[in-house]
């Protein structure tokens, strides 16, 4: 199992998927050697650079569409010297067009409001027995999700919520503060 902390990624303002939330969709995921990925909505890159150890054979693709979400893609691509990363700057689906490629996984990590728009590239780009995973924490855009994968014929939706508590030290104790609830949702072509 491939897994970096999060205190390793250089990080910006860019929103991030933390480490405990990462670990459950890159399982939700079933990485695979060989995989063909996407990531949508990348921020620090933290799960593209997971999704590229897994896929040390395959290939990963990432697409952020503000500049320093871009740029920290970027560096941390570079800090953690990855040859089968392609980062593009651009919204999705549209910044995806040029791209002649079948994935084996997607995962969703923002959506930028294109959230069915992007679901449906999703369908249209993912192989048979592909994967999908998207994460939220906005109550509005679950809701959305689950919505539109209504209507779009993936099979074996399976929704989950994590709530993760971290210690804070308080003199000599540890007090457990909570994290916002994420959202995972897994679907299958």
């Amino acid at each position: 199992m491939f897994h970096i902390k999060d205190e390793e990624f250089i990080r910006g303002k860019a929103p991030m998927t933390k480490e405990e939330i990462r670990a459950v969709s890159l399982a939700k995921l079933e990485m695979k050697n060989d995989d063909i990925c996407l990531d949508i909505g990348g921020g620090t890159g933290s799960v593209t650079m997971e999704m590229a150890q897994f896929a040390k054979d395959g290939h990963v693709y990432v697409i952020a569409q503000k500049e320093d979400a871009f740029e920290l893609i970027k560096q941390n691509v570079e800090k953690f010297d990855l040859k089968n990363v392609t980062y593009i700057k651009g919204e999705a689906p549209e910044g995806l067009s040029h791209l002649d490629v079948k994935f084996d996984k997607i995962f969703i990590g923002g959506s930028g409001g294109n959230l069915e728009d992007i679901i449906q590239y999703s369908y249209d780009n993912l192989k048979e027995k592909g994967i999908l995973v998207l994460n939220f924490i906005v109550l509005e855009n679950v809701f959305n999700a689950i919505e539109t994968l209504k209507k779009i014929p993936f099979k074996d939706t399976d929704i989950c919520q994590i709530i993760v508590s971290k210690n804070r030290k308080v003199k000599d104790f540890n007090m457990m503060m909570a994290e916002n609830p994420i959202y995972v949702i897994t679907a299958r072509k």
